[in-house]
């Protein structure tokens, strides 16, 4: 079987990831998301604030980097997509395609609400291009006027939509690895500099980070710890098939 699945030749067609680095930030942007800098910082505050995130690392650790392992491996060795992969580790008529199947369902369902948020964010880089005006109230009131006009999200998400399309269609190398090279550098500039900011030059920075950080080792219930393992399957993108597709184009090296 092992001769059979590291058959020189066999993925020439299918491309492979020009750089280890390209490969990461891809992978890091697949893994990095809504859920990280939106529901991570509350959930952490909830739960027992350093308490949780002691916990959630343990989690990444003893759970999640294995699965994520597990899944760069299967790609790799089999080359193919997640439900492809289980047919030809195992057998063609094998039940455990329908574990294939549930990860892109996943993929499917989760782009479907990210995309809309991704069409919003999209929509206020050019309403922050040009400016805001008005009482905090009136220019919090211009997002709910936002998310509440079908119109004018169904036109952000297409945009979007197109836009992700036209990536894709470049191929692993010329498409996802390029672009992850720019977006996900900008990402991080934007997020340390939102940091500093946040705790230089605004008021609370040492209370948010007192929120986030102190343990609290009372607020841990197994509802805390459940919901640690949930973020870390979430923060790395495994189970979704995400990680195995992205392992299927590694090369052999």
């Amino acid at each position: 079987m092992s001769e059979q699945l590291n058959t020189p030749g066999q993925n020439d067609s299918r491309g492979n990831w020009g750089t280890r680095i390209g490969f990461i930030l891809a992978a890091s942007g697949s893994a990095i998301g809504l859920g990280n800098i939106w529901k991570f910082p509350y959930m952490t505050g909830v739960h027992g604030g350093g308490a949780f995130v002691l916990i959630y690392l343990v989690c990444v650790l003893l759970v999640g980097l294995p699965i994520m392992i597990s899944e760069f491996i299967i790609g790799r060795n089999t080359k193919k997509n997640p439900v492809g992969a289980f047919m030809k580790l195992l057998h063609p008529k094998t039940g455990w395609k329908i574990t294939g199947w549930f990860g892109i369902a996943s993929g499917f369902l989760i782009l479907s609400f990210y995309s809309v948020v991704a069409g919003w964010a999209l929509a206020y880089i050019f309403k922050s291009i040009a400016g805001f005006s008005g009482t905090a109230e009136e220019i919090s009131n211009q997002f709910t006027l936002l998310v509440t006009s079908p119109g004018e999200s169904i036109l952000w998400h297409t945009i979007f939509m197109f836009l992700t399309i036209l990536i894709v269609m470049g191929g692993i190398k010329g498409g996802i690895e390029r672009w992850s090279k720019i977006l996900m550098p900008m990402l991080m500039f934007i997020l340390v500099s939102l940091m500093i900011y946040g705790i230089a030059f605004t008021q609370g920075g040492k209370q948010a980070l007192s929120f986030l950080f102190n343990p609290d080792f009372s607020k841990i219930s197994a509802v805390g710890v459940l919901s640690a393992l949930g973020h870390a399957f979430f923060t790395l993108s495994i189970g979704m098939g995400a990680m195995l597709t992205y392992g299927s184009y590694m090369g052999k090296d």
